[in-house]
C-alpha cells in the first residue's frame, strides 16, 4: 500500500480575476506536478484562444467551456507535495454563479489561500469568500497579495492592500497574528515556491513555506462514518462509482454502507484516490469508490454514505445559529431559500426566528423578532422541503455548517445546533 504523508485539503478563494487559478497552476508547476510538455501545450492553447497569460490557470480549468470563457466553473482536485505535507488543492470558482461549488469546496478544506489582487485590492467577493471560509470552519489561511508584477512590485501597494485585507479579516474574527501575508505573482512565480528577487523588501516566507506552517487538524476517525456524495459516475466494466470526501470515520473495502436519505445500501468493492487503489480511506480523503448493489440512480448528490449500524438520520426540522451576510431586504418567517449543507442543496423554510443575538458577544438582543437583516445574527428554526442530512455542531461539526443562497448570492451562513429526526 502507498505510504501516506500527512494530508490536508487546501482551497483557493478570492474575487474573480484576482489570479487564483494562475497562482494554483504555478504552485503545481513549481512543485513538479505539471510536466514541461503539458505546460507547453497549454501555452499554445492560451495563444490560440488569445488569452496569453492564462496557461497556468488552464491547468486547473480543464473543461473546454471554461477555457473559452476564462472562468473556473467546477471544482478541480489536484495533488501536490510540500516538504512536510501532501495537499489536495480544491480550486474554487470565484465567479458569482458558481458559489455553490465554492461552498462545497470550502466546507471540505483544512486551510485556504485567499488571493487578493495588489492591483485592485479587496472586492465584494473577497469579503464573501472570507466570511464563508470563517463560517465553514476554515481557520488556517494564507493571504496571497497577487499580481505584484502588475504594480511594479511596489511595497506601498502591498502595504495598502495588506492593511485593507487585515481590517476585513479582523472584523470577521480571524486572528491576524496567525496569518502570513505574502506578496506574489502567480504568473511570474514570485514568492510561490521560490523567493522573489523583485521584492527584496519582503522578508517573510514563500507560499510553500507558509503552507508547511499549517497544523494538521485532528482526525475524527473514532466517529461514525459520514461521507457526503458529490457526484455519481457509472463506469463501464466497473459499475457505480460515487465520489466524495470522507468527513468522519473510516471507509474500508468490503464494508456495507447505507446512503441517507436515499436509503440505498451497497458493498464497497474498491477505493481510489489520485488514481491509486487503497484498502481504506479516512477523514479528509477525497475518493471515488465502487459500490456493488446500488445503481447510479439509487444515489444522489447530497446523500451521505454511513455505516448501517450507526447511520445519519433524515432531519425533519432543525435549529440553527446564522449570521445574515448580505440580504437586499429582510428575512422573516416563511422565507424559503436554498440551504447548501455539505454537498446537498435543499430549499428550506424558516419557520421561526427564535431570537436575535449580538454577533460580537453572543448575548440575546431580542426574543422572537419579526425579521432579521444584513449584519444580524439569530437562532432560527428550519423545515427542509424534502429529507436531508444535517448534523448537530456538538456531534459532528463537519456536517453542521451551511450557507444560505438566494437570488444568486450568499445571503447567510450558519451552523446547526439541534435536530428533529424522522
Amino acid at each position: 500500500m502507498a505510504e501516506k504523508k500527512q494530508h490536508m485539503n487546501l482551497v483557493s478563494i478570492g474575487h474573480v480575476d484576482h489570479g487564483k487559478s494562475t497562482l494554483v497552476g504555478r504552485l503545481l508547476y513549481d512543485t513538479g506536478n505539471i510536466r514541461e510538455d503539458a505546460l507547453r501545450k497549454l501555452k499554445d492553447l492560451a495563444k490560440e484562444l488569445k488569452k496569453e497569460t492564462f496557461e497556468f490557470a488552464f491547468v486547473m480549468d480543464r473543461l473546454k467551456e471554461e477555457r473559452e470563457r476564462g472562468l473556473t466553473i467546477d471544482i478541480m482536485h489536484q495533488r501536490f507535495d510540500t516538504p512536510k505535507y501532501y495537499f489536495t488543492i480544491i480550486d474554487c470558482p470565484g465567479h458569482r454563479d458558481f458559489v455553490k461549488n465554492m461552498i462545497t469546496g470550502t466546507s471540505q478544506a483544512d486551510g485556504a489561500i485567499l488571493v487578493v489582487s495588489g492591483k485592485e485590492g479587496v472586492q465584494e467577493q473577497t469579503k464573501e469568500h472570507a466570511y464563508l471560509a470563517k463560517v465553514l470552519g476554515v481557520n488556517q489561511i494564507i493571504v496571497a497579495i497577487n499580481k505584484m508584477d502588475a504594480v511594479n512590485y511596489e511595497e506601498a501597494k502591498y502595504k495598502e492592500t495588506r492593511s485593507n485585507t487585515e481590517k476585513l479579516l479582523k472584523g470577521i474574527g480571524f486572528k491576524i497574528e496567525e496569518i502570513q501575508f505574502i506578496p506574489t505573482s502567480g504568473y511570474k512565480g514570485d514568492n510561490v515556491a521560490k523567493k522573489s528577487e523583485n521584492m527584496p523588501w519582503y522578508k517573510g516566507p514563500t507560499i510553500i513555506e507558509a503552507l508547511d506552517m499549517f497544523k494538521v487538524p485532528d482526525q475524527p476517525v473514532d466517529k461514525p462514518l459520514r461521507l457526503p456524495i458529490q457526484d455519481i459516475y457509472s463506469i463501464t466494466g466497473v459499475g457505480t462509482v460515487p465520489v466524495g470526501r470522507v468527513e468522519t470515520g473510516i471507509l474500508r473495502v468490503n464494508d456495507t454502507i447505507k446512503f441517507v436519505p436515499s436509503n440505498t445500501t451497497g458493498e464497497v468493492k474498491s477505493i481510489e484516490m489520485h488514481h491509486e487503489q487503497f484498502q481504506e480511506a479516512g477523514p479528509g480523503d477525497n475518493i471515488g469508490f465502487n459500490v456493488r448493489g446500488a445503481g447510479k440512480n439509487d444515489i444522489k448528490r447530497g446523500d451521505v454514505a454511513c455505516s448501517p449500524n450507526n447511520p445519519a438520520k433524515s432531519v425533519t426540522e432543525f435549529t440553527a445559529q446564522i449570521i445574515v451576510l448580505n440580504h437586499p431586504s429582510v428575512i422573516s418567517k416563511g422565507y424559503t431559500p436554498v440551504f447548501h449543507v455539505h454537498t446537498a442543496q435543499i430549499a428550506c423554510t424558516i419557520t421561526e426566528i427564535v431570537k436575535k443575538i449580538d454577533p460580537k458577544t453572543g448575548a440575546v438582543a431580542q426574543e422572537h423578532p419579526d425579521f432579521i437583516k444584513t449584519g444580524d445574527a439569530a437562532i432560527i428554526k428550519v423545515k427542509p422541503t424534502k429529507p436531508m442530512v444535517i448534523e448537530k455542531q456538538s456531534d459532528i461539526p463537519e456536517l453542521a455548517r451551511f450557507a444560505i443562497r438566494d437570488m444568486g448570492q450568499t445571503v447567510a451562513a450558519g451552523i446547526c445546533i439541534d435536530t428533529v429526526t424522522a
